[in-house]
């Protein structure tokens, strides 16, 4: 190794021995925040989990305990309370909070597999309520908990930006949920609280069970991808990471993609790829 000038231990930025986070959205172990929770431990975090209901309980109460989680609560962001409940335990444990992630989404079934156009009002304000005013939510009970700064990171999808089929509603939600990471990052900024997102390419969780067409998403993400393949779990976890770290001190109102290269194609290279992918496919010998 070079005689390199003074500068930084990347393992050191990259480090979170010490901090205290919270991690909200861990359905089972192939959650994305699951995967986000075990890079936040092996990093040194102290972390609290919470769950949604009895029915993820069982899932998620072995993964508590793996990570050594000394906060492990219920935590229904649609149930009023709950939320407040939870931050009111971690500034009694901890009295103060480092980092969080928000993985948090839902739309009724028979408004998820509808057109965005035939939405019920009830419908989209649920989602809109759980998927991104949580989030703000979170912030403004965060906010008196991180008074030496702090990182806020949700997760997001590429539907927020461009029209992708059987995403529909939840297009429009994420897209306010992005919107959302902007303004929360020009407001918490002066108190050194960075907020960010993470747009992840499509992988196989329970969440994504309930997308109609879902396998058909991953098949065309696959071959559309410049990294032609899909994403795993780990390289969400591994960017949550990052962002939680000091590492990425000055990032803050991005929309980080994790998604093999998906977002930066158009649609008519995205035709020209499947076009090739097929005259390929017939000039293959058998």
């Amino acid at each position: 190794m070079p005689d390199l000038p003074d500068c930084c231990n990347p393992a050191e930025f990259l480090s979170l021995s010490g901090r205290k986070g919270l991690v909200v959205g861990v359905a089972n172990e192939h959650s994305l925040a699951w995967s986000a929770a075990l890079h936040y431990r092996k990093a040194g975090a102290e972390l609290a989990i919470t769950y949604i209901n009895d029915e993820t309980l069982t899932h998620v109460a072995p993964l508590a305990e793996c990570v050594e989680a000394p906060i492990f609560m219920r935590c229904d962001v649609g149930v009023a309370g709950e939320l407040e409940a939870l931050f009111a335990a971690i500034e009694a444990r901890w009295g103060r909070l480092d980092f969080l992630l928000h993985a948090v989404g839902s739309m009724r079934p028979q408004d998820l597999r509808g057109r965005l156009a035939d939405c019920s009002a009830g419908g989209f304000a649920q989602a809109m309520t759980v998927s991104v005013h949580s989030l703000i939510r979170m912030a403004h009970l965060a906010e008196p908990l991180m008074g030496s700064g702090g990182s806020l990171v949700t997760l997001s999808y590429l539907g927020a930006e461009r029209v992708v089929d059987h995403y529909d509603v939840m297009g429009p939600v994420k897209a306010a949920l992005e919107a959302s990471v902007r303004y929360l990052a020009h407001e918490l900024g002066p108190r050194g609280i960075r907020v960010n997102a993470i747009s992840a390419g499509p992988v196989v969780t329970r969440a994504a069970s309930g997308l109609a067409g879902f396998s058909e998403m991953l098949d065309v993400s696959a071959r559309v991808a410049p990294l032609r393949r899909n994403i795993e779990a780990d390289e969400v976890g591994r960017a949550a990471l990052l962002l939680a770290s000091d590492y990425t001190a000055a990032v803050t109102g991005e929309t980080l993609h994790v998604d093999a290269g998906v977002h930066i194609e158009t649609p008519m290279s995205r035709i020209r790829s499947t076009f090739k992918s097929n005259a390929e496919a017939k000039e293959t010998p058998k």
